[in-house]
């Protein structure tokens, strides 16, 4: 596999690589990219033939938009590429409207968005984060009268409840009106919950999962070390979405760690590639969001296509991260038809 295996994007007719560039470093100083690099890392990445590019209004304070649409324009990439940026955190403390889901918001949000990448529309919006307030019918109205309008031509849901996203893609179906392609949300060898309800929601609604963090925000890079000290070896050191009670460091992900690096060994491939070829094959996965810092580490991440791990080896690494049983995989199917295994259409 490589980044030309296109494939589309939910039931949509959007067609993107299996692994996205994600470009949250880009434009941020302290521990992201400098200008200079993000353009080499852009430019290796479409070199390769990858098409999907993933930013957001709050990256870098709106740098990072600001220089996806210089780099875009600068290839005169725009009608080759998949642009997709989100909107929902706030960008103005104290004033409830530069954030959240509401439709004075997103209008808002997305004039902002397109005067920063100095395009008139975006391939794919997404909701970045659920807010908990706004009524999905109006999410799911405005979204579908920028679809109309021709400033979006398709949506996603981010970080949001299943039923929130299969109640808009239902909703959309039953009324004939644009609804959402995709979801993102956090998936990894160390955080596989969405395959309790997400997964499901996705296949039965139509959207393709597109997986960030693959890599547990660098803990599955292996470079962390069980007992030692972790502090300032990478994301996962400081304040961070993965601190206090979301911490990777669970003795339950040290043995995952510990099975992947077997793996790892086996085929002499760094346990990064490795994590990413596992998110790659799983199914309902449509494209992966990746990240890079340096040149380097795009690289190595692109390099994970290249692996085809062997039943035993995803089995190894399925079992040993397993988020359990819950009550309808728990061999529910078989009690209630009499302990006989029945298959259902899309097993």
């Amino acid at each position: 596999m490589n980044l030309t295996d296109y494939r589309t994007l939910g039931r949509s007719g959007l067609i993107v690589s299996p692994l996205a560039l994600g470009t949250m470093t880009f434009g941020n100083q302290s521990w992201g990219s400098s200008d200079a690099v993000s353009e080499q890392i852009f430019n290796t990445y479409l070199d390769a033939g990858g098409n999907f590019i993933d930013t957001a209004d709050v990256y870098s304070g709106g740098r990072s938009e600001e220089l996806v649409g210089q780099l875009i324009a600068g290839r005169s990439a725009r009608d080759r590429v998949v642009l997709a940026t989100k909107f929902g955190f706030n960008a103005e403390k104290g004033n409830p409207h530069a954030g959240g889901n509401g439709r004075k918001q997103i209008y808002r949000a997305l004039e902002g968005s397109l005067k920063r990448l100095g395009t008139d529309y975006v391939d794919l919006y997404w909701l970045h984060v659920y807010d908990m307030v706004t009524p999905v019918e109006e999410v799911l109205h405005t979204l579908g009268d920028l679809v109309r309008s021709g400033r979006v031509r398709y949506f996603g849901f981010s970080d949001m409840p299943a039923w929130y996203a299969i109640k808009a893609a239902t909703l959309a179906q039953v009324r004939g009106v644009p609804g959402p392609v995709a979801m993102q949300m956090e998936y990894s060898l160390v955080a596989r919950q969405i395959e309790g309800e997400h997964r499901p929601a996705a296949r039965e609604g139509g959207l393709g999962i597109v997986p960030w963090s693959p890599l547990a925000g660098g803990f599955l890079a292996g470079k962390y070390r069980q007992g030692e000290d972790n502090g300032k070896r990478g994301r996962l050191s400081g304040s961070n979405p993965f601190s206090g009670p979301f911490t990777k460091f669970t003795e339950r992900n040290w043995q995952i760690l510990d099975a992947l690096r077997t793996v790892a060994e086996e085929i002499g491939r760094p346990p990064a590639q490795v994590a990413l070829a596992w998110a790659v094959a799983q199914p309902g996965i449509a494209s992966t969001l990746i990240g890079a810092s340096k040149v380097s580490q795009l690289e190595d991440n692109l390099a994970a296509l290249e692996i085809n791990l062997t039943p035993p080896q995803l089995e190894t690494l399925n079992t040993v991260s397993s988020p359990g049983l819950d009550f309808f995989s728990a061999g529910l199917r078989q009690v209630v038809f009499g302990g006989v295994d029945v298959r259902g259409w899309n097993d």
